[in-house]
């Protein structure tokens, strides 16, 4: 007795390796930057902490004059985003937090951030290295950053004064970062 449909077991093996790296890259933890609403970045952090995922939240202190003191105030470095790691099968625990409106990405599908560069970002801050939020640019002198704790990030060089300040871009998100660096820790990008 023959049967008319094909089993899986008659379908050759090429067939199966695209799905095979689509569930590895679905069970795999990657960093994402998640979208939150305004001002509800420590909220989101705090909630992503309840449920036990991975989450990086860096933040500026910032002096700010109200009528009658000043006050330091630990503000989000990005604005509207809080960095999870979670794999992709996993990410409802992070979307069903009221404030988080989206994972970052392109086409309806979320697009990871490079492990190299929040690995690098989170440790350069956890040093205590100061940093605040820079506009996004999209023009400027490209250049490497070859020596010092940020060494193999790419941005964009300003001058300070009399020192260079490079502003730090993470594309995805359109935010960037603007960290002081020494001239020899500097190279042009090609």
């Amino acid at each position: 007795m023959t049967s008319s449909r094909a089993t899986i077991l008659d379908r050759e093996p090429t067939e199966y390796v695209g799905a095979v790296s689509l569930a590895a890259s679905l069970l795999e933890p990657r960093w994402y930057a998640a979208y939150t609403c305004a001002n509800h970045e420590k909220h989101v952090a705090a909630e992503l902490d309840a449920r036990t995922v991975e989450h990086f939240l860096p933040v500026y202190s910032s002096i700010r004059r109200w009528k009658d003191r000043r006050v330091r105030l630990n503000l989000p470095l990005f604005p509207g985003y809080v960095f999870v790691r979670v794999a992709l099968c996993n990410r409802l625990r992070v979307l069903q937090i009221p404030s988080v409106v989206q994972l970052v990405g392109f086409n309806g599908k979320s697009a990871a951030l490079p492990d190299e560069e929040m690995e690098i970002l989170r440790s350069c801050l956890s040093q205590g290295l100061r940093a605040k939020p820079h506009p996004f640019l999209t023009v400027g002198r490209q250049v490497r950053i070859t020596g010092g704790p940020f060494a193999g990030l790419e941005g964009v060089l300003k001058r300070k004064k009399s020192s260079l300040r490079v502003v730090v871009s993470l594309g995805l998100i359109q935010r960037s970062v603007a960290v002081d660096v020494d001239v020899a820790d500097v190279a042009p990008a090609f």
